[in-house]
Protein backbone atom coordinates (compact mmCIF):
# COMPACT_ATOMS: atom_id res chain seq x y z
CA UNK A 1 0.00 0.00 0.00
CA UNK A 2 2.38 2.37 0.80
CA UNK A 3 7.67 7.57 -0.23
CA UNK A 4 6.75 4.87 -1.49
CA UNK A 5 8.29 6.37 -0.78
CA UNK A 6 7.13 2.96 1.27
CA UNK A 7 3.78 2.38 1.73
CA UNK A 8 4.41 3.44 5.33
CA UNK A 9 3.20 0.35 7.27
CA UNK A 10 1.28 0.72 10.61
CA UNK A 11 2.93 2.22 13.46
CA UNK A 12 2.55 0.46 16.56
CA UNK A 13 2.61 0.76 20.09
CA UNK A 14 4.97 -1.97 21.47
CA UNK A 15 6.50 -3.56 24.67
CA UNK A 16 10.11 -6.05 24.24
CA UNK A 17 8.91 -8.08 26.72
CA UNK A 18 5.93 -8.43 29.20
CA UNK A 19 3.30 -6.46 26.38
CA UNK A 20 4.71 -9.35 23.59
CA UNK A 21 3.21 -12.57 22.72
CA UNK A 22 4.77 -15.92 22.59
CA UNK A 23 4.94 -17.41 19.05
CA UNK A 24 3.06 -20.75 20.30
CA UNK A 25 0.14 -19.42 21.98
CA UNK A 26 -1.04 -16.70 24.65
CA UNK A 27 -2.87 -16.24 27.61
CA UNK A 28 -6.06 -14.07 28.06
CA UNK A 29 -5.93 -11.21 30.65
CA UNK A 30 -6.70 -13.35 32.99
CA UNK A 31 -3.53 -15.83 32.60
CA UNK A 32 -5.54 -18.40 31.16
CA UNK A 33 -4.36 -19.82 27.67
CA UNK A 34 -6.33 -19.18 24.64
CA UNK A 35 -6.66 -21.31 21.18
CA UNK A 36 -3.78 -19.70 19.06
CA UNK A 37 -6.18 -18.62 15.72
CA UNK A 38 -3.36 -16.20 13.89
CA UNK A 39 -3.81 -16.23 10.48
CA UNK A 40 -1.33 -19.05 9.04
CA UNK A 41 0.38 -18.72 5.28
CA UNK A 42 -2.08 -21.00 3.69
CA UNK A 43 -4.18 -17.74 4.61
CA UNK A 44 -1.50 -15.71 2.74
CA UNK A 45 -1.66 -17.92 -0.22
CA UNK A 46 -5.68 -17.60 -0.33
CA UNK A 47 -5.34 -13.99 -0.30
CA UNK A 48 -2.48 -14.16 -3.65
CA UNK A 49 -5.18 -15.54 -5.70
CA UNK A 50 -4.53 -13.77 -9.15
CA UNK A 51 -6.37 -10.45 -10.35
CA UNK A 52 -9.56 -10.87 -12.86
CA UNK A 53 -10.17 -8.23 -15.11
CA UNK A 54 -13.57 -7.12 -15.59
CA UNK A 55 -16.11 -6.20 -18.62
CA UNK A 56 -18.79 -3.64 -19.27
CA UNK A 57 -21.28 -5.37 -17.28
CA UNK A 58 -19.04 -6.11 -13.80
CA UNK A 59 -18.61 -1.98 -14.18
CA UNK A 60 -21.98 -1.01 -13.71
CA UNK A 61 -23.62 0.11 -10.40
CA UNK A 62 -24.73 0.19 -8.34
CA UNK A 63 -22.27 -2.12 -6.19
CA UNK A 64 -23.56 -5.34 -4.48
CA UNK A 65 -25.29 -4.69 -1.60
CA UNK A 66 -24.12 -6.13 2.27
CA UNK A 67 -26.22 -7.71 3.66
CA UNK A 68 -28.14 -6.15 6.65
CA UNK A 69 -26.82 -2.31 5.61
CA UNK A 70 -28.70 0.11 6.77
CA UNK A 71 -28.49 4.16 6.05
CA UNK A 72 -27.52 7.00 8.27
CA UNK A 73 -24.79 8.35 11.33
CA UNK A 74 -21.37 9.13 11.30
CA UNK A 75 -18.61 6.24 11.80
CA UNK A 76 -15.69 7.88 14.06
CA UNK A 77 -12.27 7.35 12.33
CA UNK A 78 -9.34 6.86 15.00
CA UNK A 79 -6.07 7.86 13.87
CA UNK A 80 -2.75 8.66 15.60
CA UNK A 81 -1.40 11.18 13.04
CA UNK A 82 -2.62 13.00 10.07
CA UNK A 83 -2.80 11.20 6.27
CA UNK A 84 0.32 11.61 4.59
CA UNK A 85 -1.93 13.32 1.40
CA UNK A 86 -4.66 14.04 0.14
CA UNK A 87 -4.02 15.01 -3.76
CA UNK A 88 -4.28 11.76 -5.42
CA UNK A 89 -0.77 12.02 -7.32
CA UNK A 90 0.39 11.77 -3.89
CA UNK A 91 -0.65 9.24 -2.42
CA UNK A 92 1.28 6.12 -2.46
CA UNK A 93 1.01 5.11 1.89
CA UNK A 94 -1.32 3.03 3.32
CA UNK A 95 -3.83 5.59 5.34
CA UNK A 96 -4.43 7.96 2.14
CA UNK A 97 -4.77 4.84 0.37
CA UNK A 98 -7.40 3.56 2.49
CA UNK A 99 -8.73 7.23 2.82
CA UNK A 100 -8.89 7.55 -1.18
CA UNK A 101 -11.73 5.03 -1.60
CA UNK A 102 -14.11 7.91 0.24
CA UNK A 103 -13.50 10.59 -1.79
CA UNK A 104 -11.64 9.94 -5.36
CA UNK A 105 -12.14 7.77 -8.22
CA UNK A 106 -9.91 6.59 -10.93
CA UNK A 107 -10.25 5.01 -14.57
CA UNK A 108 -10.27 1.44 -12.60
CA UNK A 109 -10.59 0.11 -8.97
CA UNK A 110 -10.19 -3.52 -7.26
CA UNK A 111 -13.53 -4.68 -6.84
CA UNK A 112 -13.90 -7.61 -4.08
CA UNK A 113 -16.33 -9.95 -3.24
CA UNK A 114 -17.10 -11.24 0.30
CA UNK A 115 -14.40 -14.38 -0.07
CA UNK A 116 -11.50 -11.66 -0.77
CA UNK A 117 -11.43 -12.44 -4.49
CA UNK A 118 -10.23 -9.15 -6.28
CA UNK A 119 -11.68 -8.35 -10.09
CA UNK A 120 -9.97 -4.76 -11.86
CA UNK A 121 -13.37 -3.11 -13.17
CA UNK A 122 -14.13 0.15 -14.81
CA UNK A 123 -14.50 3.38 -12.31
CA UNK A 124 -14.86 6.00 -13.92
CA UNK A 125 -14.30 4.07 -17.30
CA UNK A 126 -16.74 1.93 -18.63
CA UNK A 127 -14.48 -1.55 -18.68
CA UNK A 128 -11.21 -2.48 -16.90
CA UNK A 129 -9.92 -1.17 -20.43
CA UNK A 130 -9.59 -2.96 -24.11
CA UNK A 131 -5.59 -3.93 -25.38
CA UNK A 132 -4.55 -3.86 -28.51
CA UNK A 133 -1.46 -4.04 -30.51
CA UNK A 134 -0.36 -6.96 -28.65
CA UNK A 135 -1.21 -4.65 -24.93
CA UNK A 136 0.81 -2.11 -26.37
CA UNK A 137 -1.99 0.12 -26.63
CA UNK A 138 -5.02 0.52 -24.25
CA UNK A 139 -8.00 2.56 -24.70
CA UNK A 140 -10.85 3.55 -21.98
CA UNK A 141 -13.87 5.30 -22.75
CA UNK A 142 -15.37 6.91 -19.71
CA UNK A 143 -19.06 6.54 -18.54
CA UNK A 144 -21.73 9.00 -18.91
CA UNK A 145 -22.39 11.80 -16.18
CA UNK A 146 -19.50 11.50 -13.69
CA UNK A 147 -19.07 14.48 -11.91
CA UNK A 148 -16.98 16.23 -9.41
CA UNK A 149 -18.44 17.39 -6.51
CA UNK A 150 -19.29 20.75 -7.79
CA UNK A 151 -20.82 19.10 -10.72
CA UNK A 152 -18.95 19.76 -13.31
CA UNK A 153 -18.86 16.57 -15.93
CA UNK A 154 -15.68 14.40 -16.03
CA UNK A 155 -14.10 14.44 -19.50
CA UNK A 156 -10.88 12.88 -21.11
CA UNK A 157 -9.27 16.03 -20.96
CA UNK A 158 -9.39 15.83 -16.58
CA UNK A 159 -7.66 12.32 -17.00
CA UNK A 160 -4.96 13.53 -19.75
CA UNK A 161 -4.48 16.82 -17.27
CA UNK A 162 -4.47 13.96 -14.03
CA UNK A 163 -1.56 11.63 -16.13
CA UNK A 164 0.50 15.03 -17.23
CA UNK A 165 0.44 16.52 -13.70
CA UNK A 166 2.50 14.00 -12.17
CA UNK A 167 5.32 14.62 -14.72
CA UNK A 168 5.90 18.08 -12.99
CA UNK A 169 7.67 18.65 -9.47
CA UNK A 170 4.37 19.45 -8.15
CA UNK A 171 4.11 15.93 -8.07
CA UNK A 172 6.76 14.31 -5.71
CA UNK A 173 5.50 11.32 -3.65
CA UNK A 174 3.20 9.45 -5.91
CA UNK A 175 3.55 6.21 -7.94
CA UNK A 176 5.60 6.28 -11.05
CA UNK A 177 4.73 3.40 -12.92
CA UNK A 178 2.66 4.90 -15.76
CA UNK A 179 4.67 7.58 -16.60
CA UNK A 180 7.81 5.51 -16.76
CA UNK A 181 5.83 3.12 -19.28
CA UNK A 182 4.91 6.02 -21.09
CA UNK A 183 7.84 7.93 -21.01
CA UNK A 184 11.09 5.91 -19.85
CA UNK A 185 12.58 6.54 -16.34
CA UNK A 186 13.29 10.27 -16.86
CA UNK A 187 10.44 10.60 -17.37
CA UNK A 188 9.93 14.35 -16.27
CA UNK A 189 12.17 15.24 -18.85
CA UNK A 190 9.23 15.01 -21.24
CA UNK A 191 7.09 17.35 -19.91
CA UNK A 192 8.96 19.30 -17.14
CA UNK A 193 6.15 21.74 -16.42
CA UNK A 194 3.38 18.99 -16.49
CA UNK A 195 0.34 20.36 -18.13
CA UNK A 196 0.39 24.09 -16.67
CA UNK A 197 2.15 25.51 -19.35
CA UNK A 198 0.31 24.57 -22.03
CA UNK A 199 2.34 21.67 -23.63
CA UNK A 200 0.95 18.43 -23.68
CA UNK A 201 2.32 15.15 -23.90
CA UNK A 202 2.12 14.27 -28.26
CA UNK A 203 -0.35 11.88 -29.03
CA UNK A 204 1.67 8.94 -29.95
CA UNK A 205 2.21 8.76 -26.39
CA UNK A 206 -1.49 9.47 -24.68
CA UNK A 207 -3.99 10.39 -26.97
CA UNK A 208 -7.81 12.10 -25.88
CA UNK A 209 -9.49 12.18 -29.64
CA UNK A 210 -13.14 12.85 -28.00
CA UNK A 211 -14.10 14.01 -24.49
CA UNK A 212 -14.95 10.05 -24.09
CA UNK A 213 -12.08 8.52 -25.21
CA UNK A 214 -8.50 8.12 -23.71
CA UNK A 215 -5.47 6.15 -25.18
CA UNK A 216 -2.14 4.82 -23.82
CA UNK A 217 0.30 4.20 -26.21
CA UNK A 218 3.18 2.27 -24.56
CA UNK A 219 6.95 1.21 -26.52
CA UNK A 220 6.43 -2.21 -24.50
CA UNK A 221 3.25 -4.29 -23.48
CA UNK A 222 1.56 -3.16 -20.24
CA UNK A 223 -0.35 -6.14 -19.67
CA UNK A 224 -0.78 -4.79 -15.54
CA UNK A 225 -2.10 -1.31 -16.61
CA UNK A 226 -5.82 -1.82 -15.47
CA UNK A 227 -4.11 -2.75 -11.96
CA UNK A 228 -1.61 0.43 -12.02
CA UNK A 229 -4.58 2.76 -12.59
CA UNK A 230 -6.85 1.00 -9.95
CA UNK A 231 -4.06 2.63 -7.49
CA UNK A 232 -5.29 5.82 -5.50
CA UNK A 233 -2.21 7.86 -6.91
CA UNK A 234 -3.63 7.46 -10.46
CA UNK A 235 -7.09 8.80 -9.01
CA UNK A 236 -8.98 11.65 -11.28
CA UNK A 237 -8.12 15.43 -10.89
CA UNK A 238 -10.42 17.73 -12.55
CA UNK A 239 -8.32 20.11 -14.39
CA UNK A 240 -11.11 22.68 -13.46
CA UNK A 241 -10.58 22.14 -9.91
CA UNK A 242 -6.54 21.95 -9.55
CA UNK A 243 -5.00 24.30 -7.27
CA UNK A 244 -1.18 22.63 -7.50
CA UNK A 245 0.92 22.19 -4.19
CA UNK A 246 -2.41 23.65 -2.57
CA UNK A 247 -4.90 20.27 -3.78
CA UNK A 248 -3.08 18.53 -1.53
CA UNK A 249 -5.16 20.40 1.99
CA UNK A 250 -8.27 20.47 -0.37
CA UNK A 251 -8.83 17.78 -3.48
CA UNK A 252 -12.11 17.95 -4.85
CA UNK A 253 -14.31 14.52 -4.49
CA UNK A 254 -16.00 12.35 -7.21
CA UNK A 255 -16.53 9.65 -4.71
CA UNK A 256 -19.15 8.77 -2.25
CA UNK A 257 -17.92 11.56 0.59
CA UNK A 258 -16.90 15.20 0.24
CA UNK A 259 -14.65 16.96 2.60
CA UNK A 260 -16.09 19.35 4.60
CA UNK A 261 -13.94 20.28 7.30
CA UNK A 262 -10.21 19.71 7.78
CA UNK A 263 -7.77 20.75 10.73
CA UNK A 264 -4.08 19.97 10.01
CA UNK A 265 -2.53 17.26 12.56
CA UNK A 266 -6.18 17.18 14.52
CA UNK A 267 -9.42 16.52 12.77
CA UNK A 268 -11.09 15.69 9.53
CA UNK A 269 -14.60 15.75 8.49
CA UNK A 270 -16.58 14.08 5.51
CA UNK A 271 -20.18 14.44 4.37
CA UNK A 272 -22.41 12.70 1.70
CA UNK A 273 -21.18 14.25 -1.93
CA UNK A 274 -24.54 14.56 -3.52
CA UNK A 275 -23.11 14.85 -7.09
CA UNK A 276 -21.66 11.02 -6.46
CA UNK A 277 -24.68 8.21 -8.49
CA UNK A 278 -24.48 4.72 -7.00
CA UNK A 279 -25.59 4.06 -10.63
CA UNK A 280 -22.08 4.52 -11.92
CA UNK A 281 -20.42 2.90 -9.32
CA UNK A 282 -19.93 -0.94 -9.23
CA UNK A 283 -17.42 -0.65 -6.03
CA UNK A 284 -18.53 1.53 -3.24
CA UNK A 285 -21.47 2.44 -1.28
CA UNK A 286 -22.89 5.76 0.72
CA UNK A 287 -24.77 4.06 3.89
CA UNK A 288 -23.47 6.40 6.02
CA UNK A 289 -23.70 10.13 6.22
CA UNK A 290 -20.02 11.15 6.82
CA UNK A 291 -16.78 10.46 8.51
CA UNK A 292 -15.32 12.17 11.77
CA UNK A 293 -12.04 11.52 11.69
CA UNK A 294 -9.85 12.02 14.85
CA UNK A 295 -6.09 12.35 14.36
CA UNK A 296 -4.90 12.81 17.51
CA UNK A 297 -5.32 8.96 19.17
CA UNK A 298 -2.66 6.88 19.60
CA UNK A 299 -2.66 3.03 19.34
CA UNK A 300 -3.15 2.36 23.28
CA UNK A 301 -5.78 4.48 23.69
CA UNK A 302 -7.64 3.26 20.21
CA UNK A 303 -7.66 -0.28 21.90
CA UNK A 304 -8.52 0.76 25.10
CA UNK A 305 -11.60 2.77 23.95
CA UNK A 306 -12.61 0.09 21.60
CA UNK A 307 -11.95 -2.93 24.15
CA UNK A 308 -14.29 -0.93 26.41
CA UNK A 309 -16.72 0.00 23.50
CA UNK A 310 -18.55 2.73 25.37
CA UNK A 311 -20.79 5.65 23.77
CA UNK A 312 -19.08 7.23 20.45
CA UNK A 313 -16.47 4.37 20.31
CA UNK A 314 -19.69 1.90 19.44
CA UNK A 315 -19.33 3.50 16.54
CA UNK A 316 -15.83 3.67 15.92
CA UNK A 317 -13.10 2.07 13.57
CA UNK A 318 -9.58 1.86 13.34
CA UNK A 319 -8.86 3.09 10.09
CA UNK A 320 -4.76 1.69 9.13
CA UNK A 321 -3.42 1.67 12.86
CA UNK A 322 -3.89 -1.97 14.51
CA UNK A 323 -4.28 -3.22 18.22
CA UNK A 324 -1.50 -2.23 20.19
CA UNK A 325 0.44 -5.02 20.80
CA UNK A 326 0.53 -4.50 24.62
CA UNK A 327 -3.28 -5.49 24.68
CA UNK A 328 -3.27 -7.96 22.44
CA UNK A 329 -3.87 -10.88 24.56
CA UNK A 330 -6.86 -8.63 26.41
CA UNK A 331 -8.54 -8.36 23.03
CA UNK A 332 -7.72 -12.09 22.30
CA UNK A 333 -8.77 -13.36 25.41
CA UNK A 334 -12.33 -11.27 25.27
CA UNK A 335 -14.37 -13.41 23.41
CA UNK A 336 -17.08 -9.74 22.69
CA UNK A 337 -13.94 -7.80 21.77
CA UNK A 338 -12.26 -10.61 19.81
CA UNK A 339 -15.56 -11.05 17.34
CA UNK A 340 -15.39 -7.10 16.86
CA UNK A 341 -11.52 -7.76 14.84
CA UNK A 342 -10.68 -8.12 11.30
CA UNK A 343 -7.32 -10.80 10.75
CA UNK A 344 -5.30 -11.29 7.58
CA UNK A 345 -1.76 -10.90 5.92
CA UNK A 346 -0.75 -7.64 4.73
CA UNK A 347 1.50 -7.49 1.94
CA UNK A 348 4.47 -5.72 3.78
CA UNK A 349 7.74 -6.86 4.25
CA UNK A 350 10.26 -5.41 6.78
CA UNK A 351 13.70 -5.13 6.22
CA UNK A 352 16.89 -3.80 7.79
CA UNK A 353 18.41 -1.77 4.90
CA UNK A 354 21.79 -1.19 4.04
CA UNK A 355 23.28 2.14 2.39
CA UNK A 356 25.22 0.69 -0.77
CA UNK A 357 26.58 4.32 -0.87
CA UNK A 358 28.17 4.33 2.49
CA UNK A 359 31.63 3.09 2.90
CA UNK A 360 30.91 0.67 5.60
CA UNK A 361 28.21 -1.44 3.84
CA UNK A 362 30.29 -1.95 0.75
CA UNK A 363 31.36 -5.28 1.77
CA UNK A 364 28.92 -7.98 1.56
CA UNK A 365 30.63 -9.87 4.73
CA UNK A 366 29.65 -7.41 6.67
CA UNK A 367 26.45 -6.96 5.09
CA UNK A 368 25.72 -10.63 5.41
CA UNK A 369 26.75 -10.78 9.07
CA UNK A 370 24.18 -8.42 10.20
CA UNK A 371 21.70 -10.23 8.65
CA UNK A 372 22.36 -13.18 10.14
CA UNK A 373 22.94 -11.98 13.99
CA UNK A 374 19.43 -9.95 13.53
CA UNK A 375 17.26 -11.72 15.73
CA UNK A 376 13.90 -11.54 13.46
CA UNK A 377 11.64 -13.02 16.09
CA UNK A 378 12.18 -10.39 18.64
CA UNK A 379 11.53 -8.21 16.44
CA UNK A 380 7.92 -9.90 15.44
CA UNK A 381 7.50 -9.85 18.92
CA UNK A 382 7.91 -6.37 19.42
CA UNK A 383 5.16 -5.97 16.74
CA UNK A 384 2.31 -8.45 18.13
CA UNK A 385 3.48 -11.90 18.01
CA UNK A 386 2.25 -14.06 15.76
CA UNK A 387 -0.74 -11.72 15.46
CA UNK A 388 1.44 -9.42 14.40
CA UNK A 389 3.76 -10.93 12.30
CA UNK A 390 6.57 -13.71 11.28
CA UNK A 391 9.91 -14.43 10.96
CA UNK A 392 11.19 -13.79 6.72
CA UNK A 393 13.20 -15.83 4.51
CA UNK A 394 13.05 -13.56 2.12
CA UNK A 395 11.75 -10.16 0.66
CA UNK A 396 8.14 -11.22 -1.06
CA UNK A 397 5.27 -11.56 1.19
CA UNK A 398 3.21 -14.78 1.40
CA UNK A 399 0.55 -12.77 -0.30
CA UNK A 400 2.32 -13.05 -3.40
CA UNK A 401 1.65 -15.66 -5.98
CA UNK A 402 4.29 -18.08 -6.14
CA UNK A 403 5.51 -16.93 -2.64
CA UNK A 404 7.81 -19.64 -1.48
CA UNK A 405 7.35 -21.11 2.21
CA UNK A 406 11.04 -22.93 2.63
CA UNK A 407 13.01 -19.97 0.60
CA UNK A 408 15.20 -18.71 3.81
CA UNK A 409 18.93 -18.27 2.57
CA UNK A 410 20.01 -17.38 5.91
CA UNK A 411 18.35 -19.91 7.90
CA UNK A 412 16.03 -17.82 9.89
CA UNK A 413 13.44 -20.27 9.95
CA UNK A 414 15.74 -22.22 12.09
CA UNK A 415 17.53 -19.83 13.87
CA UNK A 416 14.42 -17.10 14.26
CA UNK A 417 16.96 -15.42 16.83
CA UNK A 418 19.85 -14.97 14.75
CA UNK A 419 23.13 -16.74 14.55
CA UNK A 420 26.20 -14.48 16.16
CA UNK A 421 28.47 -17.16 15.46
CA UNK A 422 28.31 -17.26 11.95
CA UNK A 423 27.87 -12.97 12.24
CA UNK A 424 31.08 -13.20 13.63
CA UNK A 425 32.65 -15.62 11.11
CA UNK A 426 32.20 -13.79 8.97
CA UNK A 427 33.55 -10.09 10.28
CA UNK A 428 36.47 -12.06 11.25
CA UNK A 429 36.69 -13.05 7.23
CA UNK A 430 35.89 -9.32 6.63
CA UNK A 431 38.62 -8.09 8.95
CA UNK A 432 36.27 -6.08 10.56
CA UNK A 433 37.42 -3.22 13.60
CA UNK A 434 36.39 -3.35 16.67
CA UNK A 435 34.46 -0.58 17.50
CA UNK A 436 33.23 0.48 14.51
CA UNK A 437 30.39 3.10 14.20
CA UNK A 438 27.47 2.55 12.09
CA UNK A 439 24.57 5.11 12.07
CA UNK A 440 20.88 3.86 12.16
CA UNK A 441 18.07 5.86 11.69
CA UNK A 442 14.69 5.19 13.31
CA UNK A 443 11.50 6.34 12.68
CA UNK A 444 10.18 8.63 16.17
CA UNK A 445 6.90 5.84 16.26
CA UNK A 446 7.00 3.19 19.06
CA UNK A 447 7.56 0.84 16.22
CA UNK A 448 10.84 2.42 14.99
CA UNK A 449 11.94 3.27 18.79
CA UNK A 450 11.00 -0.80 19.97
CA UNK A 451 13.23 -1.71 16.38
CA UNK A 452 15.96 0.62 17.16
CA UNK A 453 16.89 -0.64 20.88
CA UNK A 454 16.35 -4.61 19.02
CA UNK A 455 19.20 -3.71 16.66
CA UNK A 456 21.25 -1.62 18.03
CA UNK A 457 21.83 -4.18 20.71
CA UNK A 458 22.43 -7.12 18.69
CA UNK A 459 25.09 -5.05 16.59
CA UNK A 460 26.90 -3.75 19.41
CA UNK A 461 27.01 -7.51 21.14
CA UNK A 462 29.00 -7.57 17.65
CA UNK A 463 31.16 -4.80 18.43
CA UNK A 464 29.77 -2.19 16.47
CA UNK A 465 29.12 0.99 18.23
CA UNK A 466 25.48 1.65 16.78
CA UNK A 467 24.60 5.52 16.64
CA UNK A 468 20.91 6.03 16.33
CA UNK A 469 19.68 8.72 14.84
CA UNK A 470 16.22 9.59 15.53
CA UNK A 471 13.96 11.29 12.44
CA UNK A 472 10.51 12.33 12.74
CA UNK A 473 7.77 10.24 11.47
CA UNK A 474 6.49 12.49 8.91
CA UNK A 475 9.60 12.39 7.37
CA UNK A 476 11.48 9.95 7.82
CA UNK A 477 11.12 8.07 3.90
CA UNK A 478 11.53 11.42 2.78
CA UNK A 479 15.15 11.92 4.68
CA UNK A 480 16.02 8.30 4.07
CA UNK A 481 14.92 8.46 0.28
CA UNK A 482 17.78 11.00 -0.64
CA UNK A 483 20.93 9.77 -2.14
CA UNK A 484 23.07 11.63 0.14
CA UNK A 485 21.90 10.76 2.96
CA UNK A 486 24.29 10.24 5.78
CA UNK A 487 22.71 6.71 7.67
CA UNK A 488 24.28 3.76 7.13
CA UNK A 489 21.40 1.85 7.67
CA UNK A 490 17.59 1.56 8.47
CA UNK A 491 14.53 -0.43 8.64
CA UNK A 492 12.30 0.03 5.68
CA UNK A 493 8.67 -1.77 4.85
CA UNK A 494 7.52 -2.26 1.70
CA UNK A 495 4.31 -3.74 -0.02
CA UNK A 496 3.54 -4.71 -3.18
CA UNK A 497 0.79 -2.33 -5.78
CA UNK A 498 -1.23 -5.39 -6.75
CA UNK A 499 -0.33 -9.25 -6.59
CA UNK A 500 2.80 -9.22 -8.43
CA UNK A 501 6.30 -9.06 -7.70
CA UNK A 502 7.36 -6.73 -10.28
CA UNK A 503 5.68 -3.93 -8.03
CA UNK A 504 7.73 -4.82 -5.31
CA UNK A 505 11.65 -5.43 -7.14
CA UNK A 506 11.03 -3.29 -9.64
CA UNK A 507 10.90 0.18 -7.84
CA UNK A 508 12.85 -1.24 -4.76
CA UNK A 509 15.75 -3.27 -6.73
CA UNK A 510 15.89 -1.37 -9.84
CA UNK A 511 18.87 0.36 -10.22
CA UNK A 512 17.60 2.77 -12.82
CA UNK A 513 15.33 4.12 -10.32
CA UNK A 514 18.17 5.00 -7.96
CA UNK A 515 17.12 9.00 -7.65
CA UNK A 516 16.02 11.20 -4.84
CA UNK A 517 12.81 10.60 -3.09
CA UNK A 518 12.59 7.21 -4.90
CA UNK A 519 12.29 4.10 -2.75
CA UNK A 520 15.29 1.97 -3.87
CA UNK A 521 16.39 3.16 -0.10
CA UNK A 522 19.30 0.53 -0.45
CA UNK A 523 20.64 2.44 -3.61
CA UNK A 524 21.28 -1.63 -5.44
CA UNK A 525 22.55 -0.74 -9.43
CA UNK A 526 23.38 -4.67 -10.14
CA UNK A 527 23.63 -5.27 -13.84
CA UNK A 528 22.58 -8.81 -13.64
CA UNK A 529 19.36 -7.28 -11.56
CA UNK A 530 18.22 -5.13 -14.34
CA UNK A 531 18.93 -7.41 -17.06
CA UNK A 532 16.35 -9.27 -15.28
CA UNK A 533 13.61 -6.90 -14.63
CA UNK A 534 14.01 -6.02 -17.97
CA UNK A 535 13.67 -9.51 -18.94
CA UNK A 536 10.70 -10.01 -16.80
CA UNK A 537 8.30 -7.24 -17.60
CA UNK A 538 8.30 -8.43 -21.56
CA UNK A 539 7.46 -12.04 -20.68
CA UNK A 540 4.48 -13.61 -20.04
CA UNK A 541 3.05 -14.68 -16.39
CA UNK A 542 4.70 -17.99 -16.39
CA UNK A 543 7.91 -17.34 -17.76
CA UNK A 544 7.76 -13.62 -15.79
CA UNK A 545 7.01 -15.69 -12.64
CA UNK A 546 10.73 -17.79 -13.58
CA UNK A 547 12.57 -14.84 -13.82
CA UNK A 548 10.96 -12.66 -11.05
CA UNK A 549 12.50 -15.37 -8.86
CA UNK A 550 15.21 -15.46 -10.40
CA UNK A 551 15.75 -11.73 -9.88
CA UNK A 552 14.50 -12.59 -6.04
CA UNK A 553 17.06 -14.73 -5.26
CA UNK A 554 20.04 -12.67 -7.06
CA UNK A 555 18.88 -9.77 -4.90
CA UNK A 556 19.08 -11.86 -1.57
CA UNK A 557 21.03 -14.06 -1.71
CA UNK A 558 24.23 -12.40 -4.07
CA UNK A 559 23.51 -8.86 -3.30
CA UNK A 560 22.49 -8.26 -0.33
CA UNK A 561 20.78 -4.85 -0.05
CA UNK A 562 18.24 -5.71 2.90
CA UNK A 563 18.14 -8.07 5.42
CA UNK A 564 14.49 -9.99 5.33
CA UNK A 565 13.17 -9.00 8.76
CA UNK A 566 9.34 -9.96 8.93
CA UNK A 567 6.10 -10.14 7.45
CA UNK A 568 3.62 -8.21 8.38
CA UNK A 569 0.10 -9.31 10.12
CA UNK A 570 -2.88 -7.29 10.54
CA UNK A 571 -6.03 -7.06 13.62
CA UNK A 572 -7.85 -4.21 13.67
CA UNK A 573 -10.54 -3.58 16.26
CA UNK A 574 -14.31 -1.94 15.71
CA UNK A 575 -16.69 -0.95 17.78
CA UNK A 576 -20.17 -2.91 18.45
CA UNK A 577 -22.16 -0.96 16.22
CA UNK A 578 -20.16 -1.22 13.21
CA UNK A 579 -21.61 -3.17 10.46
CA UNK A 580 -19.99 -4.69 7.68
CA UNK A 581 -16.47 -5.32 9.37
CA UNK A 582 -14.65 -7.70 6.95
CA UNK A 583 -10.61 -8.09 6.22
CA UNK A 584 -9.69 -6.18 2.84
CA UNK A 585 -7.10 -8.60 0.92
CA UNK A 586 -6.51 -5.55 -1.68
CA UNK A 587 -6.19 -3.12 1.22
CA UNK A 588 -4.52 -5.12 3.89
CA UNK A 589 -7.27 -3.52 6.45
CA UNK A 590 -10.95 -3.14 7.57
CA UNK A 591 -13.12 -2.62 4.13
CA UNK A 592 -13.55 0.93 4.18
CA UNK A 593 -16.06 0.10 1.01
CA UNK A 594 -18.58 -1.98 2.90
CA UNK A 595 -18.94 -0.47 6.92
CA UNK A 596 -22.23 0.66 8.28
CA UNK A 597 -23.86 1.35 11.67
CA UNK A 598 -25.94 -1.09 12.84
CA UNK A 599 -28.32 1.42 14.77
CA UNK A 600 -28.00 5.05 12.53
Amino acid sequence: MKPIRTRTVRAVVVAIAAGSLALTGCSDSNGKNTKDDSKSKEDAKAQSKPVAYGDAQASNGPAEAVAGAKSGGTINVYQQSDLSHMDPGQIYVSDAGQFANLIHRGLTNFQEDDKGNLTVVGDVATDSGKASDGGKTWTYTLKDDIKDEDGNVITSADVRHTIERQYSKVIFDGPTYVQSWLSGSDYRKALPDGPYKGKHLPDSVLETPDAKTVVFHFKAAQPDLPQALAMAGYAIVPEKQDTKAKYDKAPAALGPYKISEYKAGKSLKLVKNDQWDEKTDSVRHQYVDGYDFTNTIDQESQTKRLIADQGEAKNAIQFTDSVAPTQLSAVIGDPDAKKRTIQGYQVYVWGLTFNLDSAKMKDKKIRDAITYAIPNQSMVQADGGRYGGEVAGGLLAPTLPGFDPKYDPFGKLKKPNGDPAKAKELLKEAGFKQGTKLSYAYSNTPRGQAQMVIIKDALNKLGFDVQAKEIDRATFYEQVGKLKNPYDLYMTGWGQDWPSPSTVITPVYDGDLVADGAPNYSHIDDPKVNALIKKAVTEKPEQAAKTWEEAHHRIVEDTNPQAPVYYSKQMQLFGSNIGGGRFSTESSYIDINDVFLKKP
